[in-house]
């Protein structure tokens, strides 16, 4: 009998009862998302300034500030390092030029598109503030997608339900309560100021933008607003007549002239909207529907038959996780790593942190939504393939820190980081195993082809000892270390062959004759560097585990994430028993306990994995809505969840070759089922 997934859905539903600025709901499609508080709008967004903002955001909200008279973007020099006695520049140091490195670090970034939020109007003409907001229940049904807040305002109860059209970027909200007849409840609209801070509004400036009441009728008003050279607009239909009133220059109430309902739809575009918006109806059945079928296809879980008290809290985040990602990172762009709730580094994606969003997909059989991040390496192909060739090299780099268009951000740390280079055949990878069709070799063979033949012109051959090595310039992803001195990265090393190897077969099913160059690198890479029986984070580090035991312990991705076929077992086993005694697990990140999760679970110590998994340590706790907290400007890290996704789906349906149990990651006496989940590489 197959799992009821509605059933393991449900009973994951997340509940609140009083404010808690950690865990404001969303409400999502991938593309657009809307963040809301305990009344299911954003009426109270100054209360979570200090937890998870309240914003409204989109892949194509982007705005840029006007470009001050003294900066000139072109003129910012790139750093020259010395690479095998070639001078390559790297775009990493402000030194002499602060203005124009903070600009285009700033510029572009997403911005919050505007707060729909209600108005409370007490007895004496006051407005509520949050504290007499009471009797809150809400709940986030995550098989319909829908939020439901139910509270009481003056001694009167207020029912709210609130979702998001599953493609288009529209919210629906439904209203009841005595007070909006009385007119004690209205809505509100207000409209930022673009910014690239956390909360991505600028509420003061409000000289700086423009709003335009574009359309009035009695049930429908359009709002078009600009700010700077971007332009976008707000449409708002009401199933009620109302009257509305512009309160401030970029804020207004509207109030519904009849009744005790107020049913609603609003939507958000970068282009004026030609089609009547769907009703508010229309938009709760797409929704369901859309959410339905997304629980009810790709893989399952269900953790209700394990004995330890822990299951129950994994499945939460499980199934939790399932719903961030396909709100967050199933759109077409890269996510950034706070995805469409608020701004971290500006708004742009780290691309090394791709993998961790959405490599997931493909495992829990919805490579459909990988692939549509997937597009924008095909379509800024041609960037990376600049970006290589301004530094000497053939094919296409992949920077780090990149913008909606692709271009590269000026950082004292990520242009030397490497370790997303290999991601797109990773995750392009992924998608054939689910779909071994020709369709998919030649959609991506492009990436595949020019993603490879950078890296193997940025390995170095070193005469010598008769091997390809990776060195400097270049920081691995434990960012603790001088660009200068790192050599040969653990992690790295073996990415670098295991990616070539993947390119390799990609060229045999098109019928091609293996790279000769390709081949060569792959039997003469650089082996795996050891000290004392362990594996450090690069050959020139054998003091990792005193002096470097901070930040990303990746060289345990060597054999975990990565198949490990030049690992040895028993020293990454070492390695992982090291990292657990030895590491600063407050420095660690929310997608490293996934790693060392991955890591137990390939070398043979299942109970290790769940440990990892659950580790009790700052950056690993997952509130109430899901979200795994790390630090003020940093508040939602969806790596995490996405990380946590596709270690639980290894753990279960377990990889390739060298395991003999049916969910190998899990201890024997876990009795955990599962459906439809792809085996891991």
């Amino acid at each position: 009998m197959g799992i009821n997934r509605k059933k393991v859905v449900e009973r994951n539903n997340p509940v609140l009862n009083e404010v808690d600025p950690f865990s404001p709901f969303t409400a999502g499609n991938g593309e657009f998302a809307f963040s809301v508080d305990i009344t299911g709008l954003q009426s109270f967004n100054g209360d979570y300034a200090d937890g998870i903002p309240l914003c409204t955001m989109s892949n194509w909200g982007w705005h840029s500030y006007k470009t001050p008279e003294n900066i000139d973007l072109n003129s910012i020099k790139p750093k020259m390092y010395d690479t095998f006695g070639r001078e390559v520049g790297y775009f990493s140091s402000s030194e002499g030029q602060e203005d124009v490195y903070n600009f285009l670090r700033q510029n572009p970034h997403r911005f919050n598109l505007g707060r729909i939020g209600f108005v409370f109007k007490k007895r004496d003409g006051s407005y509520a503030e949050i504290n007499e907001i009471i009797r809150i229940n809400q709940k986030l049904d995550l098989y319909s997608g829908v939020i439901y807040s139910r509270f009481k305002f003056e001694g009167k109860p207020v029912e709210v339900k609130t979702c998001c059209h599953p493609v288009y970027d529209i919210i629906a909200v439904e209203v009841k309560s005595p007070q909006i007849a009385k007119g004690k409840i209205g809505i509100e609209i207000e409209f930022p100021y673009a910014s690239h801070k956390t909360d991505a509004s600028d509420w003061i400036s409000g000289g700086k933008h423009h709003t335009e009441v574009l359309d009035l009728e009695p049930d429908y008003v359009k709002f078009g607003r600009t700010l700077d050279n971007t332009k976008y607009y707000t449409d708002f239909r009401s199933e009620q007549d109302f009257r509305l009133n512009r309160t401030d220059t970029h804020c207004f109430e509207l109030f519904s002239r009849g009744g005790d309902s107020f049913n609603f739809t609003v939507r958000f575009a970068p282009e004026p909207f030609r089609d009547v918006i769907p009703d508010s109806a229309t938009v709760f059945s797409d929704c369901e529907r859309g959410w339905k079928d997304f629980w009810e296809s790709g893989g399952a879980i269900d953790f209700s038959r394990v004995k330890d008290p822990r299951a129950a809290e994994l499945e939460r985040r499980v199934i939790l996780s399932q719903y961030i990602t396909k709100v967050q990172c199933s759109g077409s762009l890269p996510p950034q790593e706070t995805g469409l709730t608020c701004n971290s580094w500006f708004g742009k994606a780290h691309l090394e942190m791709h993998w961790w969003h959405a490599a997931h997909f493909a495992l829990w059989g919805r490579e459909e939504l990988l692939e549509r991040s997937m597009e924008w390496y095909l379509q800024y192909i041609h960037t990376a393939e600049e970006h290589a060739a301004c530094q000497g090299y053939k094919g296409a780099r992949w920077n780090k820190m990149v913008d909606n268009m692709g271009n590269d951000s000026p950082s004292n740390i990520a242009p030397f980081l490497i370790w997303q280079q290999p991601h797109p055949i990773f995750m392009a990878e992924l998608i054939y195993r689910n779909r071994p069709e020709q369709q998919v070799l030649r959609k991506y063979s492009d990436i595949i082809e020019k993603t490879a033949e950078f890296m193997a012109d940025f390995a170095h051959y070193d005469e010598e000892n008769d091997r390809y090595v990776l060195a400097a310039p270049l920081i691995p992803a434990q960012e603790k270390h001088s660009p200068e001195n790192t050599l040969n990265p653990t992690y790295e090393l073996e990415y670098w062959v295991y990616a070539l190897s993947i390119a390799q077969k990609w060229r045999k099913r098109q019928g091609l004759e293996p790279n000769v160059k390709w081949e060569e690198i792959i039997r003469k890479m650089a082996e795996l560097p050891e000290a004392d029986g362990v594996y450090p984070a690069h050959e020139n580090c054998p003091e990792t585990f005193s002096d470097f035991n901070t930040d990303h312990p990746s060289m345990l991705c060597a054999c975990g994430v990565l198949p490990g076929r030049r690992a040895n077992i028993s020293t990454m086993r070492n390695t992982l028993n090291t990292v657990i005694a030895k590491w600063q697990m407050e420095t660690t990140w929310g997608w490293d306990y996934p790693v060392m999760a991955m890591t137990a679970a390939r070398t043979g110590m299942p109970e290790l994995a769940v440990d990892c998994l659950l580790l009790n340590t700052e950056k690993n706790r997952y509130m109430n809505n899901g979200h795994c907290y790390q630090r003020p400007d940093l508040p939602v890290y969806i790596p995490a969840n996405g990380g946590l996704l596709t270690a639980v789906a290894m753990m279960a349906a377990g990889w390739d070759k060298g395991f003999d149990s049916k969910t190998p990651g899990f201890p024997k006496d876990w009795d955990v089922r599962y459906e439809g989940i792809k085996p891991y590489v």
